[in-house]
Order: C-alpha cells, then sequence, then structure tokens
C-alpha cells in the first residue's frame, strides 16, 4: 500500500478503533459474547411467550396482563434491589440471578413441551422473572463501570445498546423458525441454554482486572438513603425525571406501532413488522454513532431528548408508509442515544457506594413505567389513533428537554455568579 493510500485509511482506522474502544478490555469482550447469546434467546422467549398466551386464550388482554405482571415488580422493588447490588459483589450477584433466570426458563419449556402448561403457570413465571430482573438489572447496569473504567464507560453501554437492538432483529427471526419447526417451547429451553454462555462469561472474567466498588454494609434505612441522595442530588435528580418522562410515554411502541401499522397506514403485521425493523436499523446505527462520537452530561442528555421527540413527531406527520419507515430509523437513533447518554451520565455522576441504588431508579424509570405508560399510551391511540400515540411520546420528550434545559441554564448561571464573586 502507498503512503498516501496509509494516510487515507488512518482516520477510518481511528475511527473504528474509537468506535469500539471498549472491547479492547478482555473482560469486557467476554462478557459482550455471552450477553450477546443471551439477548438472543431472551427475544425468543419474548416472542415464544406471546404465541404462547394467545394460543391458551385468543385473548389480547391476556397477553397485557403478562407483560404487566413482568414489569410491575421493576416498578415496585426496583430501588431495594438497588440496595442489594450496592451491598453485594456484583459479579457474583449476577452469576447467581443468571442461573436462575433460565432456571425459570428451563420450567416454562418443559411444561409447554409436555403439554402440562396454563394461564396461571405463565403468569406466576412471569411474576418470578420479574423479581428477578429487580434485582438483576441494577447489578448488570452497574457493573460495566466496574468492568471498563469511566474512561470506556460511555462507549460500553453504547455498544451494549447496539447489541440489544440487534438481538431485538435476530431473536424474533429465529424463534419463528423455531416455533415453525420445533415448537413453542423449543424457545423456551433454548433460552435457558443460552444463560449458560452468560454465566460461563462471568465467571471466566479476570478479577484482578476489575474495579469493584465497596460494598455497602448493611444497615436500616439503606433504600431510604437513595432517594435522599437522588433528591437532593440535581445532576442525579433531573435525568431521572427526564427518563420517567420519556419511559412512560415515548417508549411504548409495542401498544403504538401496531395502531399505527393498521390503522394510519391500512396494513398488517408486516407493515409492523417493517416499522420495527426501521427502529431496529437506526437504533444499531445511533448505537454505532454515540459509541465513537457521543458525549455524557446533561446538554447532550437535553439534545438527544429533543431529537427523540422531533424524530416521533415526523413519523406522527409522515403522509406515507415509506416516509414514516425512514422517521421510524431516526426515532430508533435517537432514542438509544438518548439512553445510552442518560444510563453513562448517572453512573458517571452517582457515588460508587450509592450506584446501584442509582441505576435502579433508572430501571425503574425505563422499565417499571410500562405498567403505567402502556395503558395511557393504549388509550390514546385507541380513541384517536395510532399518529396521537406517537405525539403524545414527542411531547413527553420535548417537556423532558425543557426540563433538562431548564436544570442546565440555571448550573450555568450559577456558575456564572461564582466567577463574578
Amino acid at each position: 500500500m502507498t503512503v498516501v493510500g496509509e494516510r487515507a485509511l488512518a482516520p477510518l482506522d481511528a475511527l473504528r478503533r474509537q468506535t469500539f474502544a471498549s472491547l479492547s478490555n478482555s473482560n469486557y469482550r467476554r462478557y459482550l459474547t455471552g450477553q450477546s447469546i443471551s439477548l438472543v434467546g431472551t427475544w425468543m422467549q419474548t416472542i415464544a411467550q406471546s404465541w404462547l398466551v394467545l394460543q391458551l386464550t385468543g385473548s389480547a388482554t391476556a397477553l397485557g396482563l403478562v407483560v404487566a405482571l413482568q414489569t410491575l415488580p421493576t416498578l415496585v422493588l426496583g430501588p431495594y434491589g438497588g440496595v442489594i447490588a450496592d451491598r453485594m459483589d456484583k459479579r457474583k450477584l449476577m452469576i447467581g440471578l443468571q442461573s436462575m433466570m433460565g432456571v425459570l426458563a428451563l420450567l416454562l419449556g418443559l411444561l409447554t413441551i409436555t403439554g402440562a402448561v396454563r394461564l396461571w403457570e405463565v403468569y406466576v413465571l412471569a411474576v418470578l422473572l420479574g423479581l428477578n430482573n429487580s434485582f438483576e438489572n441494577p447489578a448488570r447496569q452497574s457493573f460495566v463501570l466496574e468492568m471498563v473504567g469511566p474512561t470506556d464507560l460511555r462507549n460500553a453501554v453504547s455498544l451494549n445498546s447496539v447489541l440489544v437492538n440487534s438481538a431485538r432483529a435476530v431473536g424474533p427471526a429465529v424463534a419463528g423458525i423455531v416455533i415453525a419447526t420445533g415448537g413453542i417451547g423449543l424457545c423456551f429451553l433454548l433460552n435457558a441454554a443460552s444463560f449458560v454462555a452468560v454465566v460461563v462469561s462471568l465467571t471466566r472474567l479476570d478479577v484482578s482486572k476489575l474495579t469493584p466498588s465497596t460494598p455497602a454494609p448493611r444497615a436500616p434505612g439503606q433504600l431510604r438513603e437513595g432517594l435522599s441522595y437522588v433528591r437532593r442530588t440535581p445532576r442525579l435528580a433531573v435525568p431521572l425525571l427526564m427518563m420517567a418522562l420519556v419511559g412512560c410515554l415515548a417508549y411504548e411502541f409495542q401498544v403504538v406501532l401496531p395502531i399505527v401499522a393498521s390503522e394510519t397506514f391500512a396494513g398488517d403485521a408486516r407493515t409492523y413488522g417493517f416499522l420495527t425493523a426501521a427502529m431496529g436499523v437506526g437504533a444499531v446505527m445511533g448505537g454505532l454513532y454515540v459509541a465513537a462520537r457521543g458525549r455524557t452530561g446533561m446538554r447532550s442528555m437535553v439534545v438527544g431528548a429533543v431529537a427523540f421527540g422531533v424524530a416521533l413527531l415526523f413519523v406522527a406527520l409522515s403522509p406515507t408508509l415509506l416516509v414514516a419507515l425512514l422517521g421510524m430509523g431516526l426515532v430508533g437513533a435517537a432514542s438509544v442515544a438518548f439512553q445510552s447518554t442518560g444510563n453513562s451520565t448517572l453512573q458517571l455522576t452517582a457515588a460508587p457506594h450509592m450506584r446501584g441504588r442509582v441505576m435502579a431508579l433508572w430501571a425503574v424509570a425505563f422499565l417499571g413505567s410500562t405498567p403505567i405508560g402502556g395503558p395511557i399510551a393504549g388509550l390514546v391511540s385507541g380513541h384517536f389513533g395510532g399518529r396521537a400515540g406517537l405525539i403524545l411520546g414527542a411531547l413527553a420528550c420535548l417537556v423532558a428537554a425543557a426540563l433538562g434545559a431548564i436544570y442546565v441554564r440555571r448550573e450555568s448561571a450559577a456558575r456564572a455568579a461564582e466567577v463574578v464573586g
């Protein structure tokens, strides 16, 4: 290769290294490999569980109840899950909880394959999985910083978002093939097997290269302590409030998009699939961009919220399906940028001994709000159409951005006053 060619490729090589910087960490590579297998299995189970409930009942209400039962524990017990994460070795806690999730998937698979499964059993297992997630999520979220350190945290969180959205595209497709050839129960069994990859990856981490936070000693009032810490720390409270608004009303795509597909564009399940796939492609591209060029902090969160809101409005006002598909790509990119920026900002701001509790509140705002936001989005979309559901999410994003902008302006004014003083 000529010198000119080498110089031309140098910026691309630098961009590649910057985009995948956290993968230079051997522990994170092992962890991400295990997660990539498990996330595909998780999406397979999500699709299979939906089909199972529909087969047992033929009721969309029953399907919605399963989703609510699986997410309600995060809303109720998520903050306490953060207390446990702060008290314990996060890696060991994750090994135990991931193993239990595999057992639950195995049990559901055996019940389904033998034909013994009943609806109430699916409900019970959904609640147990939700309880498990309430404790596993804050441990997993805060463990990333212990693996990669503050410098590569934003990059690692962004790459994880890329992985989640890639699995969202691959998992359902694999589930469709498995269900058609081997049945619903096989999806659950394959998901159970996928947790082996996660557990093995966690046991093979080089513990000497981790930088674990000192476990908080067991003491009464630690849940209240975490809530008080966030309340008196605006740099944490404002991002959490922003995510609570956005998570409650803007991320309800599983409720709004089917109505957009069927009523707004007179389509069918394939139309819904195209809209979801377009959002997934945009999310992957957006995640890679944030991994390479993104920043943390309140200003970046405000920009992300504005972009998310504008993208939703673009889809809501789209005159044709083709334009809407383009808009859903923008929605996917903006949603990942907002989520990744907020996640990284909180982790870098929180005190180490409080990080688990802070990230538990993040999970409550992002995931635990589904039982509240889902019915609201469904009511608005059902009465006024899918476009109204999208506009509702857009307004939530723009209100969140306004709250963040007010905080940024006040902080800037306070710093200016200190300099003058």
